[in-house]
């Protein structure tokens, strides 16, 4: 038996495509990703029209979608992320309905809900066998974890598994098994690992960065938190990794030795592992080579799906157990929401991704932002769009001070007490418009391009278009 297909255009048909129908992808694959543009085009060639897409997110690769929204192939999207290259046209009003942007934690739980259903799952897979059984940390588009696929493969009416490594059956280390998939594609390539996955990402030796990144590390050192059993995730931002450089440092010189690291892996994550500050690392998806070589060879790096990391409907994640997270921000308001949807002009050119579920979750949540970027200041009255809930923000580094929720009393006493730089939000807008000025209102245009949706479903904020000159 094999549940092998020989084509893409194939497949749609067995699978039972019809106009209206919602299709899924995932983007373990990232700016290297072939899967979403191929199978699209074909929908399109078959003469498809309003197709709804449900992807965890989409990248600069992802353009030719503009093409298929103004043509009604496509009417609908849901997505996690969406970079400036597809977001741009977004927020110039290039679709009808507005775009639905979810949580990296919340799209597998409202999927798993029944919220948002998927009629055909496409899985974009480096390994499979010839009954679906799938991985993603062999071949040559290996990409590591296949983390937020699980919930596409689990709860899809029909799920697709399209590969560039076809093995025969049975595949002994997979991920996604053969008896949530229906069809197997086997294609030339399902991405470019150029794109897929960078080297190691690098640590910042900008000396702003470094300031920001070693009052990071002295803030959590003096939180009460870095203790064993301590967790932790961190983005892989130059400012980050130098956050996690320093806190290496002082968990080696304590001899504090980590429960976990968390999230998107990174190769410094690797490192720490290594040198022995976490027992084990809890993967959802793989940032560089470095990582994908440790899940494929190190039993200590587990790859666990999106609802595990974060669904806020699953019994339990991971993000509930997290001591603390480091975060970016494109803008802090005075009450500590913050917006990682929009840029200064307010055009789309990313989302949410984990960003509000790890908030929600650890005990510690911090944003590392520079005052200033392009003269224009990082704290502002209120932010363009509410990415996360200032309830869910305990503080803000910058090279001009530390700036604490007042909800955190305690925090507050304990790095007053510590002689760290602290500093009140407001004062600190007013420093920053001492050397940038302030910055003229946004002009807002008069129609909804996006809903934001918070982690548990409800409508957070809303992204209006951008008007034009």
């Amino acid at each position: 038996m094999s549940k092998v297909v020989k084509s893409i255009k194939e497949v749609i048909a067995l699978a039972g495509l019809k106009d209206g129908m919602t299709v899924s992808f995932h983007h373990h694959l990232r700016n290297g990703d072939f899967v979403l543009n191929m199978v699209m085009a074909e929908i399109a060639e078959q003469g498809f029209k309003d197709i709804n897409v449900n992807a965890s997110s989409l990248f600069d690769v992802h353009v030719p979608i503009l093409e298929h929204i103004e043509n009604g192939v496509v009417t609908g999207i849901s997505a996690d992320y969406i970079a400036k290259g597809v977001g741009r046209a977004i927020s110039m009003g290039i679709m009808k309905n507005p775009v639905q942007f979810r949580t990296h934690g919340g799209r597998p739980s409202d999927i798993s809900l029944g919220r948002t259903p998927i009629d055909v799952a496409f899985i974009a897979a480096p390994t499979s066998d010839t009954m679906g059984n799938c991985s993603g940390k062999y071949g040559k588009s290996a990409c590591g974890s296949l983390g937020y696929a699980y919930a596409d493969a689990m709860f899809a009416k029909k799920v697709v598994v399209i590969t560039d490594n076809l093995v025969p059956y049975p595949l002994q280390d997979f991920s996604i098994s053969e008896d949530w998939v229906d069809f197997v594609v086997p294609v030339e390539a399902i991405g470019n690992p150029k794109g897929i996955v960078s080297g190691t990402t690098q640590i910042t030796r900008d000396p702003v960065g470094l300031v920001m990144a070693s009052h990071a590390a002295k803030v959590i050192e003096n939180s009460g938190l870095l203790k064993d059993g301590f967790s932790f995730q961190t983005g892989a931002g130059g400012a980050s990794l130098a956050a996690a450089k320093f806190l290496k440092d002082i968990m080696l010189k304590k001899e504090i030795q980590g429960s976990f690291g968390l999230g998107g892996i990174t190769g410094y994550l690797v490192d720490m592992l290594h040198a022995g500050c976490f027992k084990t690392l809890m993967d959802v998806q793989c940032f560089d080579l470095k990582a994908v070589e440790s899940l494929r060879t190190d039993p200590r790096h587990q790859e666990i799906s999106a609802m595990q990391y974060a669904s806020p409907s699953s019994r339990s994640a991971v993000v509930d157990s997290l001591d603390v997270v480091i975060l970016g921000a494109t803008e802090i308001d005075t009450d500590f929401n913050v917006n990682v949807h929009t840029d200064s002009n307010g055009y789309i050119m990313g989302g949410s991704g984990g960003h509000s579920d790890t908030a929600a979750g650890a005990k510690l949540s911090m944003i590392i932002a520079p005052m200033f970027r392009g003269r224009l200041p990082i704290v502002t009255d209120r932010v363009t769009c509410i990415s996360t809930p200032g309830k869910d923000i305990d503080v803000l580094v910058t090279q001009g001070g530390i700036a604490v929720n007042p909800k955190n009393v305690e925090l507050t006493q304990r790095l007053t007490a510590a002689g760290l730089p602290i500093i009140d939000i407001h004062e600190l807008k007013e420093k920053t418009e001492r050397i940038t000025g302030t910055p003229k209102k946004l002009p807002k245009g008069d129609r909804v391009v996006a809903d934001v949706i918070s982690r548990d479903g409800q409508l957070l904020d809303q992204i209006y278009n951008v008007p034009q000159k």
